[in-house]
């Protein structure tokens, strides 16, 4: 079964109306019906609509309450807009809506939208992958909540690596998640932000450790819409990343030689173990990377 309607599932990002992208905003503006949540996405972003496009605010729809919108614009080949928080690939009930669309033979289109983990970092001016100390990011939230947790995913378990993580959805337990943090390895001076309703007019981002992240999260009494982020990049300085360094070389630019000769003097270095910290590491002799 195949229709003339498209659904597009759009990231409406952590808050602010302008950080919507423009591929947002064109698809909102294109739309028949136009479906969010009034309790996850800023009104705002409503100003791209169509005067005459139908609103509906799903907030207090479960799933069963839309489908008979997907049916209708399969019925009828209208396009729909349905406005997630944030990226649609996190959390987002997502998969569930793109199995009913299909099954519809509606075309579906996903927009990507600026997650809050980001927003947050750039709140805070930092770097989540910073050279030698974190070159992973961890996105998670603590398990025991409506949605069970798959076997292996314990907040503990991600804690062993050290390095950068962005917990969401965790808030209303935030003693159970300082002490997942450090059962799984943070110490209690590692950096913790605390962050409410990011880019949103009430905005709160309040910096911490992760042993006073409870008590920072009772004290401002905070349940809902708050994003952790943890970890030593948070306040990591003194670090180089090798890619603009003047010794690597790629398709567009060449190295200079006695740069170049720098980094290979401390790849030896670092194969022997005694590196320094802040040392930048050695680059293979290809192009350049991500």
């Amino acid at each position: 079964m195949t229709s003339d309607g498209t659904v597009w599932f759009v990231g409406a990002g952590p808050g602010a109306a302008d950080l919507l992208t423009l591929r947002a905003a064109r698809v909102i503006a294109e739309a028949d019906i136009v479906i969010w949540a009034a309790s996850l996405v800023h009104a705002d972003v409503l100003a791209h609509a169509r005067p005459d496009a139908e609103i509906v605010d799903s907030s207090q729809l479960p799933i069963e309450g839309v489908l008979p919108l997907y049916t209708r614009a399969a019925e009828q080949g209208l396009t729909v807009a349905r406005i997630h928080s944030g990226d649609p690939a996190l959390w987002g009930a997502v998969q569930e809506q793109l199995d009913v669309c299909r099954a519809l033979g509606l075309a579906v289109e996903i927009v990507p939208g600026v997650s809050s983990f980001t927003a947050v970092a750039a709140i805070v001016g930092r770097e989540l992958t910073v050279p030698e100390v974190a070159q992973s990011v961890i996105l998670t939230r603590l398990e025991g909540g409506k949605t069970p947790m798959p076997p292996g995913e314990r907040v503990r378990d991600f804690a062993r690596h050290g390095t950068t993580m962005a917990l969401f959805l965790s808030a209303a337990r935030s003693g159970q998640v300082q002490a997942e943090l450090l059962a799984g390895g943070y110490p209690a001076d590692t950096p913790a932000v605390v962050a409410y309703q990011a880019t949103w007019p009430d905005e709160l981002v309040v910096r911490c450790t992760v042993g006073t992240l409870e008590a920072t999260v009772k004290q401002h009494r905070l349940w809902k819409h708050t994003l952790f982020l943890v970890g030593p990049a948070l306040a990591a300085e003194g670090t180089r990343s090798h890619l603009y360094h003047p010794g690597h070389f790629h398709t567009f630019r060449r190295a200079e030689p006695t740069a170049r000769a720098e980094l290979r003097r401390q790849a030896g270095t670092r194969a022997s173990g005694t590196v320094q910290a802040g040392g930048v590491p050695a680059t293979p002799d290809v192009g350049p990377t991500s």
